[in-house]
Formats: C-alpha cells, structure tokens, sequence
C-alpha cells in the first residue's frame, strides 16, 4: 500500500525544521549508517545521530505522528524506528537501487524494529530542487514521488527504490520504517479501507447507527484476530 499523508507537519514546524537542518547542522557521510547491499548505493549526507538537533527534531517528527489519525489507521504502528534525516545535493546527490533491511537496530535507544513500512518525510519544497525523486519499482511501472514540505508517503519496506540525483538544490527529509501490529500487507490494507470507510459512513449517519456499530465491531474483531501487541 502506498499512501500520501498531507500536512503531517505545520508551515511553522516545516519552518523550525529547515532553520534547524541548514548548513551548520551536523551533517556526516550518510553511508555509515546503510546496511551490506546499501551502503555501494548511498551517495548523501546524514544528521549525526547522537547531535541534540537530532534528539530534538525526533522528538518534533514523533509528537506530528501521534497526533496523525490518517498515519496510524493506515500504519497500525506497534514500534517505530527513531527519526533520521538526510540531505541530497552538492555531490551527495543519490541513493541508488536497494531494499530496506528486514529489521533495523536502533543505537538511539537499542531497539529493534522489524521494517514492515518505509516512511518519508519531506522537509524542502519541490521547487527548490531539481531531481530528489523517491522511484519506487512496481510491476505496474514506477512510481516518482515528489511531495510539499510537511508531506509524508508511506510504502511497504519490500519494495525496491531509489533517491534520484538532485541536479539543483538541496533534499532534506526525515526517514524511518513502523513495524506494525498487523504485519501482514493485505490484512493491514483491508483494516485500512474498512476504517476509512467507516469514517465516511459515520459522518453521513452518526455514531449510534445500527450499521455503524456492527462495522466497527467487525473491524474490532478482525485486528484482535490479526494483531502482535
């Protein structure tokens, strides 16, 4: 399931980001941190992740998650990798063909989280840069994803992908996977189109329709069914 979730960030957070994440932060060679098959592939720079600005924005990026009702119907988020944040442009320019590593390993708080989504942030407007699409490889024909500042995407963590060259600019987003309660791709999406469907129904009737109660108690039944809490 891929997903655009708007508006995930305020203009005034988007702003607090970019003032924080501008030339002085503590930028290092983004391929420290990629796995065995990534790290011949990754080409940018990386927010030093024991910085305070790090801790900081981490924080800023969790809180915009917690209060996103669209990120955690979509998501059912059981543990979520630590925020990083990285910057493309001025020959750190790419991040070529790769697939996200099955669990990741946090040095933040040494947790291990299990890669069921991939979720990326964006922090720059478009117009600012040139290039800096997120590709992602689909039976169907790619897809070039290129969001608003504020802006997130979500897709699943199998899923081969790649940062395009920014030939203009500077890309600056925060990144991470969600391992979820539900791992399992097509139950999660099914919960997903039930709970939004839900939604749309419960705006047209009220909460106290018959109908209404019966869905959400089949949507209840069918995540205790599937979820790992």
């Amino acid at each position: 399931m891929f997903l655009h979730i708007p508006d995930v960030l305020t203009p005034q957070e988007v702003a607090e980001f970019r003032e924080a994440l501008g030339p002085d932060a503590p930028w290092v060679d983004g391929a420290r941190s990629a796995g065995g098959q990534a790290v011949h592939h990754k080409n940018n720079l990386q927010l030093s992740q024991g910085s305070a600005q790090s801790a900081k924005l981490q924080a800023l990026v969790r809180a915009a998650l917690q209060r996103n009702a669209l990120f955690f119907s979509a998501a059912l988020p059981r543990r979520t990798f630590n925020p990083l944040f990285n910057k493309y442009g001025d020959g750190a320019n790419h991040y070529g063909d790769h697939v996200d590593s099955a669990v990741m390993h946090s040095r933040a708080d040494s947790c291990w989280v299990r890669s069921d989504l991939s979720c990326t942030l964006f922090l720059t407007p478009p117009d600012d840069y040139e290039g800096g699409e997120l590709l992602i490889a689909e039976g169907m024909g790619d897809k070039r994803i290129k969001l608003p500042a504020g802006d997130m995407v979500l897709y699943p963590s199998s899923t081969v992908h790649q940062v395009t060259p920014v030939t203009r600019g500077h890309r600056i987003s925060s990144f991470f996977w969600v391992e979820s309660m539900v791992r399992g791709l097509e139950q999660r999406k099914l919960l997903f189109d039930m709970d939004m469907a839900l939604l749309r129904l419960r705006q047209r009737v009220g909460e106290t329709d018959p109908s209404v109660i019966a869905l959400s108690g089949t949507y209840h039944n069918l995540l205790r069914m599937w979820a790992d809490v």
